[in-house]
């Protein structure tokens, strides 16, 4: 593997655009990138990827590496939608999951310094060290929202609210959808949103299909060597909140215990018999617009264990899903008019040198090759839920990617619950 130093090229937001014009004008496939908290870095960038559709049980399909201070040398950079349709029956937007194969990345580490890394040894291409010389002017690309569907939203809540008195669920994540069009390019909708609102676990991937705009906050899995961690979010309180309500919630506590038993059960499944733990249980940390309540699980799984075989055990990530995860998911199918498509589906890298890292693909909007735009919000439902306050809490987690201004609320102790 070749690891070159490159010193100070700007901020991540900044290269991306770079590279991503630079790629526009040569004719040549666009970026695909991981801004944020990713393999020990502030971001990962392949600065051309043809990233094509693949068959869902192919994607992330690499043996992961063990190698966990930084260095990535490149891999398969690509995404895998949630499994499940909507009510309406109708099938994908885009492919249920597309990705490609990177030989070349540009690597920031946490102290800020840029890194050429190519798993071939090969040296930087010459487009890119003349791209990353200048800073391109910033290119305008705005979505026109539409408004999402408050009824829908209600009576899916209200179903949930229903099975729940009935036993069969403790709890689910019912969700909704903001539809819109874009005017300019996908990648530059990213750039800006991610310089906007920093989230820690932001990813880009586009092709001839369309592109998938991740502003997600939120750990689903790493995997390096035998390790393997989940950070699921669950509880979440509007950013102008006091965070330590959120601390003292009776049902968000207990609703992110609950999740935490189930990414350990869904662990369990694959990991070596005892090594399922739990090193962290209810941090309070900021996301964009927002404060969310995060746990960690840690297992170690055999390094032969196929990454087919780990996202069987856990796919979709429980946090966005519910309890019992079997029938939630066969109960949202039917309480949620519309398929998710990437929204709570995962997007990330596969390295034969680092291992695996992959996000929830929440505040993440999927674009499609005509120009159109979702984005899913939604949140987590238990016996106390206030539909209306579960209204709220989806356009608080929307606001910061549709520039909505929510209504403020009065906060009570119990706040709303999941991160999606």
């Amino acid at each position: 593997m070749r690891i070159e130093r490159l010193g100070d090229l700007g901020s991540a937001p900044t290269v991306l655009r770079t590279l991503a014009a630079a790629a526009s004008a040569s004719g040549i496939a666009p970026p695909a990138a991981l801004l944020g908290d990713w393999f020990s870095s502030r971001a990962v960038i392949a600065p051309s990827l043809i990233a094509g559709e693949v068959a869902p049980r192919d994607a992330f399909a690499v043996t992961p590496g063990s190698r966990c201070d930084g260095p990535v040398g490149g891999g398969w950079f690509g995404y895998l939608s949630y499994p499940d349709g909507g009510a309406d029956g109708l099938g994908p937007r885009i492919p249920q999951a597309a990705g490609g194969w990177a030989d070349t990345v540009l690597r920031c580490d946490r102290d800020g310094v840029w890194w050429h890394e190519s798993l071939s040894g090969a040296a930087l291409p010459g487009w890119v060290t003349e791209a990353v010389q200048s800073v391109p002017d910033p290119r305008d690309a705005v979505v026109t929202w539409g408004e999402p569907d408050r009824h829908a939203h209600r009576r899916g809540v209200l179903a949930c609210l229903e099975a729940i008195a009935a036993g069969e669920v403790y709890q689910a994540c019912v969700c909704t959808q903001f539809a819109g069009v874009l005017a300019g390019a996908p990648v530059d909708f990213f750039a800006e949103a991610a310089a906007r609102t920093v989230p820690a676990r932001a990813a880009f991937v586009a092709g001839d299909w369309g592109a998938v705009a991740s502003l997600s906050p939120e750990l689903f899995l790493r995997r390096c060597g035998e390790a393997v961690t989940s950070s699921p979010i669950k509880g979440t309180l509007p950013d102008f909140a006091d965070p330590a309500t959120l601390r003292a919630s009776v049902k968000d506590v207990a609703e992110n215990i609950m999740i935490v038993d189930l990414v350990r059960n869904d662990l369990g499944r694959v990991a070596r018999t005892g090594s399922v733990s739990v090193p962290e249980l209810l941090a309070v940390r900021p996301a964009p617009g927002v404060w969310h309540l995060v746990s960690t699980v840690s297992a170690r799984v055999p390094e032969d264990t196929p990454t087919a075989v780990l996202l069987d055990a856990t796919f979709p990530p429980a946090s966005v899903t519910g309890t019992p995860k079997s029938r939630a998911r066969g109960l949202l199918t039917g309480w949620e008019p519309h398929r998710r498509g990437i929204y709570c589906g995962t997007v990330g890298l596969a390295s034969p040198v680092a291992g695996c890292e992959l996000n929830v693909a929440i505040r993440t909007v999927e674009f499609g090759a005509d120009g159109s735009a979702v984005l899913g919000v939604g949140g987590g439902i238990t016996a106390d839920s206030d539909p209306d306050l579960e209204w709220e809490e989806c356009l608080h987690k929307a606001a910061p990617i549709v520039n909505a201004v929510p209504v403020a609320v009065p906060v009570q102790p119990r706040a709303r619950s999941t991160a999606s």
